[in-house]
């Protein structure tokens, strides 16, 4: 089914197999998503599309299935994949590379018609970025050869951790931050694509540190329940020293320390109020969400809710008996 958002969502999973040949062909035919089932290979299609001024995000697992394209009227975008995991096969103009888990590709959509087939399952970003917005801060883009970029770029690997990172939160839908994101974008494929000199310090300064900042927070959000999440931990997992990542976060007037207390709050409050989680005891959400102390943890949740765990849940309990 397609859900309807600022972008949608397709996904095969609740399609019956044998439907699901037909299921790609008709995206295609509407002009959705140009994907085509390949010849005796199980079809799975999980994707989601973001169109933002100036960048269009496809994200998500394919399988079996080939994506085609051919040259616009007017259009000179530039088509930057990552392969996050699984193989693919990517032919443009006679060329051909075999992007691999962690590699990139770029392609000029205008230089000729291409297809990117992915035989089996993997994870996937397709980026299409205006050529103008990335030609001022790379050399070479006259060049129209279809180009791999291979997995040892840091910088890829630092695009794909901030891709995650937004794709996970709110900030595609806030156009104060779209533009922002839009700008980091074409600074991290620049920089990905060998940005030298004073466009590759300008690229950095704008948007390194934003792009790290946001791939550390998706990586303490996604471990709160870790009682040990160190900055000393988290500046490891990302190849940085603790000072660093204390002045990405001193940047937006905030500590490690302030923004993990938060975020641990605010998955408890977000748990009190589910019905789904009405048994779990209120000790238990508290220390799943990374909570040594229980004292302290009522202590501060007090001081930022002005209530306690149970007024919440009572709270809650009341509205919903309300609604009925």
């Amino acid at each position: 089914m397609i859900h309807q958002s600022q972008s949608f969502r397709f996904t095969t999973d609740s399609v019956p197999a044998p439907e699901r040949v037909d299921a790609v062909r008709k995206l295609r035919d509407r002009g959705i998503i140009p994907i085509e089932p390949l010849p005796n290979r199980p079809v799975h299609v999980d994707v989601a599309k973001w169109f933002l001024p100036g960048l269009g995000i496809l994200s998500g697992t394919l399988s079996g299935v080939r994506q085609v394209g051919t040259p616009q009227a007017e259009n000179d975008d530039l088509l930057f994949g990552i392969n996050v995991t699984g193989p693919g096969v990517v032919v443009q103009r006679g060329r051909e590379v075999m992007p691999v888990g962690g590699d990139a590709f770029l392609m000029n959509i205008a230089a000729g018609a291409f297809a990117v087939s992915r035989p089996r399952r993997g994870q996937f970003f397709g980026l299409r970025v205006p050529r103008r917005a990335i030609a001022p801060l790379v050399r070479g883009l006259a060049d129209d050869r279809l180009r791999l970029i291979p997995r040892t770029t840091d910088t890829v690997t630092l695009l794909v951790s901030y891709l995650r990172g937004l794709l996970g939160g709110r900030l595609l839908t806030a156009p104060e931050s779209a533009r922002l994101v839009v700008t980091h974008v074409h600074d991290l494929i620049a920089l990905s694509l060998g940005a030298s000199g004073e466009a590759a310090a300008l690229a950095e300064d704008r948007s390194i540190g934003a792009a790290r900042l946001q791939a550390i927070k998706s990586d303490i959000v996604a471990n709160l329940e870790d009682e040990r999440l160190s900055i000393g931990t988290i500046a490891v997992r990302h190849g940085v020293t603790s000072r660093y990542v204390h002045r990405l976060f001193e940047r937006e007037g905030i500590t490690y320390t302030q923004f993990v207390l938060r975020q641990r709050l605010e998955r408890v409050y977000r748990v009190l109020r589910d019905p789904r989680f009405d048994a779990s005891t209120i000790s238990s959400i508290v220390f799943d969400a990374g909570f040594g102390d229980l004292s302290y943890f009522n202590r501060v949740f007090k001081l930022h809710y002005r209530c306690t765990p149970s007024e919440v849940r009572k709270l809650d309990a009341l509205s919903t008996t309300d609604r009925t």
